[in-house]
């Protein structure tokens, strides 16, 4: 959402409040204490209350930001900012521009948002043809790898992250020239080369009915049990521009967006960056309804409808 459109949107506290109301609502709002699904709003609590057992639920009870001290109108600035961009916005920044006192709670607060954006992005499966393969991402040392360099035994330590990409092989009639139309993407942290997690990551992430494409890595060799058809190719220069193009540009993208971004990340905090590229990239074409979907993810969490 464009800053300008969110000022005339959301000017005050209360306007993102009948928003946030709105989206719960219409997402359906579920009793906590005996699953009830009808309820009715109380203006003078600013709350809902069960029509079965009476039990009332809060605007932000059950949603990310449940326990939040911050104003709603600060999770909805943090989203336009986090959603205004392709590449996206530093917690230090985002203090800056809101002008807040403290960075820790800007920072969990991201961190939730990024939580919600991951939990989206696995409510689905990729399906159909498919690309794998595997990238290294430079992550920040923790206290023992710097003791461990302050030996000479240390270095800068690299995560394994499995990328996947929908890639739809396409032929120019006129031409006979071939290419690749890519849609979705996802990536997954890994805690190492091993087979198993490669087939752990491939049953959650991709539909059995699909074709994945890979190199003939020894991780992969049991790619085919979980998939209708698993084709391999002798990893070179041309398998990387043409049958693995998009895997690789989205290695690429991502690396340089986080680097040019968070400069250092910490290893257990990866996957979470890139939740957020995976969920904006594979939403570039939502203009300002990203927003609004963030919002829905915001509200429901992983428990609801797909956004």
């Amino acid at each position: 959402m464009k800053i300008i459109k969110f000022i005339e949107d959301f000017p005050d506290e209360q306007s993102c409040r009948e928003h946030f109301r709105h989206v719960r609502e219409n997402e359906g709002i579920v009793c906590k204490r005996c699953g009830c699904e009808k309820h009715y709003w109380l203006k003078a609590k600013d709350m809902w209350q069960c029509a079965e057992c009476e039990f009332r639920t809060t605007l932000r009870s059950g949603t990310m930001m449940e326990n939040s001290n911050l104003p709603i109108r600060t999770w909805y600035l943090a989203m336009a900012f986090m959603t205004h961009s392709k590449k996206g916005i530093s917690a230090t920044e985002l203090q800056r521009q809101l002008g807040h006192k403290r960075y820790e709670p800007v920072w969990a607060m991201m961190h939730k948002i990024r939580a919600a954006m991951g939990q989206r992005e696995d409510l689905y499966q990729l399906e159909g043809m498919i690309e794998i393969d595997e990238g290294y991402f430079v992550t920040e040392t923790s206290k023992e790898d710097k003791e461990n360099q302050k030996r000479g035994r240390g270095s800068k330590k690299k995560k394994n992250v499995g990328v996947m990409a929908e890639s739809t092989p396409l032929e120019d009639l006129n031409t006979g020239k071939k290419s690749n139309q890519c849609r979705y993407f996802k990536m997954k942290v890994l805690e190492n080369h091993k087979a198993e997690n490669i087939d752990q990551m491939v049953e959650q992430s991709i539909d059995e009915k699909s074709i994945v494409f890979s190199d003939k890595s020894t991780s992969y060799v049991n790619i085919s049990e979980y998939v209708e058809v698993h084709i391999v190719e002798k990893s070179s220069e041309e398998v990387t521009t043409s049958t693995l193009k998009w895997v690789h540009v989205a290695i690429s993208n991502a690396k340089r967006t986080l680097l040019g971004i968070y400069h250092k990340i910490k290893g257990k905090y990866l996957q979470a960056y890139l939740d957020e590229f995976c969920y904006k990239l594979n939403r570039r074409y939502f203009g300002d309804r990203l927003f609004d979907r963030l919002a829905i993810a915001i509200a429901v969490g992983d428990w609801h409808k797909k956004g």
